[in-house]
């Protein structure tokens, strides 16, 4: 709510840098459909990949995690939830799907909130989909193991209300169509996290609700790219970037360019990637092969099949056996020992 008040934010300055960034996402956007028609097998690879990919990583931000095998095992097969780890994950999975396949049909408002926050519990115990009934705290464990308060939300009792007014808003500068939905959506999902409406689970409804957005608004790159990913990959800029815009939101006096920065620069990285593997894919002898190449490229200098099994959780360890195996005959890579201890050293370039 604080932040989409229009008086709000007209006085938040918008460097060039970041005028910069939003017109090469507008460019980034005008080339999907181009991808889009040219590409549906790749793209297909590229979805199911993201989908895998998005659910680990949003899991493991919030610190739920499963073994490997256990977690490849429950997204690519049917599987009864054995903890409420696994439960919490293929809820997550559920309703990310959903989002991809048809996020026409959600709209922005305190049902469909609820809704993204009860499907993450849906197999478990928890009542999912209530608001917090006690006031709650962010807080962070520092290496030396002390707790802080990173930063305390709004509190339980106003938490209706300020969702409330939070759609509200939203949805009127939505219709407007007079700012950039690229300022709109990270400013409406950091109001939500300094709301913090659930016991658990908010960022993962907050990310969850990203994603539905940019599908509304027409860039889709989280649909064949994990943004999830790439947020966990900068876990510490995420954090720093949310704490930085957050100061002194309660009275309005915050300032959104830390985090419209942040989440500019993650949508810059997305579609780079997308266009690099799209444009990598084409060139070799198929989508999953591409993939695998794509996710050694990645890997460190000297790597473990293992490593490359969780790299590709969409991909049958028989399939990166036949990869490795031929980039072994051709040079590019060299195996050393043998069984489960065996070690692969990259050779050069692995594309050519």
């Amino acid at each position: 709510m604080k932040s989409l008040d229009r008086n709000f934010l007209e006085t938040q300055a918008i460097p060039i840098e970041m005028g910069g960034l939003l017109q090469a996402l507008g460019e980034f956007k005008g080339r999907q459909d181009l991808f889009r028609h040219q590409t549906p097998q790749i793209l297909e690879s590229l979805r199911q990949l993201a989908v895998i990919e998005s659910t680990e990583s949003s899991n493991r931000i919030e610190g739920v995690t499963v073994a490997p095998d256990r977690f490849k095992e429950l997204m690519l097969h049917p599987a009864k939830p054995r903890d409420r780890s696994e439960a919490e994950i293929i809820g997550y999975r559920n309703i990310l799907s959903q989002i991809h396949t048809t996020p026409d049909r959600f709209e922005i408002s305190e049902e469909t909130i609820k809704k993204f926050h009860h499907e993450i519990y849906a197999h478990t115990d928890i009542p999912g989909g209530n608001w917090k009934r006690q006031d709650n705290t962010i807080e962070e464990r520092l290496p030396d193991g002390r707790w802080i308060t990173r930063f305390i939300p709004a509190s339980a009792r106003e938490t209706p209300f300020l969702i409330k007014e939070l759609c509200v808003r939203f949805n009127r500068l939505w219709d407007e169509r007079r700012i950039s939905p690229l300022l709109i959506i990270p400013a409406f999902v950091l109001d939500f996290l300094c709301i913090h409406p659930f016991t658990d689970g908010n960022g993962r409804v907050s990310r969850l609700l990203t994603i539905l957005l940019l599908h509304q608004a027409q860039y889709e790159v989280g649909r064949y790219i994990s943004l999830e990913r790439l947020i966990e990959q900068s876990k510490e800029t995420y954090y720093e970037s949310l704490q930085m815009s957050s100061e002194g939101w309660y009275k309005g006096r915050h300032h959104l360019k830390p985090w419209w920065e942040y989440f500019l620069g993650i949508l810059i990285k997305a579609y780079r990637e997308f266009e690099e593997r799209v444009g990598v894919v084409t060139k070799v002898r198929g989508a999953k092969t591409a993939l695998i190449e794509q996710a050694i490229e990645r890997l460190p200098s000297t790597f473990s099949i293992s490593d490359l099994v969780r790299a590709c959780p969409s991909i049958s360890r028989d399939m990166i056996r036949v990869v490795l195996n031929r980039l072994r005959k051709e040079g590019r890579l060299i195996c050393k020992g043998t069984g489960r201890n065996a070690l692969w050293e990259k050779r050069g370039n692995i594309h050519r």
